[in-house]
């Protein structure tokens, strides 16, 4: 291996879909120069394959957990509010101290503190506590 098949497989795992064309210009060979010395690397095993990196749906979004405090009513009454928000992705009515437990993923921490201020204008809402999530395990 030489400098121009390091110099090509920089500019593929770069972006494995550069044209040849343009690897060729930026490497200063030509096109089937390149073309056969891609072919000996993935003949060769030195490439392996090309693969797609793929962002989890919501990978980049602003995830928090709500937890609700209010004075009267049942979970039922609020829950049909919170389908006016499609960022609210579950409502759990819990025991203990907490009414309910509502887990959300914004697009954005504006659009997350707007959906805080929506929630706590909610008739009979007490306080709205917010736990925000900074990692994820897969489970």
């Amino acid at each position: 291996m030489d400098k121009f098949d390091r110099q090509i497989l920089a500019l593929l795992r770069r972006d494995a879909r550069t044209p040849v064309s343009q690897i060729a210009r930026e490497v200063n060979l030509s096109r089937s120069a390149v073309s056969e010395r891609i072919r000996q690397l993935e003949d060769g095993g030195v490439i392996r394959g090309y693969h797609a990196q793929v962002a989890e749906p919501g990978a980049d979004a602003v995830k928090a957990f709500f937890e609700l405090f209010y004075k009267d009513g049942r979970c039922q009454d609020y829950v049909e509010r919170m389908r006016l928000y499609p960022e609210i992705r579950r409502c759990c009515g819990i025991s203990g101290e907490t009414d309910m437990l509502v887990y959300v993923e914004a697009a954005s921490m504006t659009r997350l503190s707007e959906i805080r201020d929506a929630l706590e204008a909610f008739p009979q809402m007490q306080r709205v506590k917010t736990h925000m999530v900074v990692q994820e395990w897969p489970l």
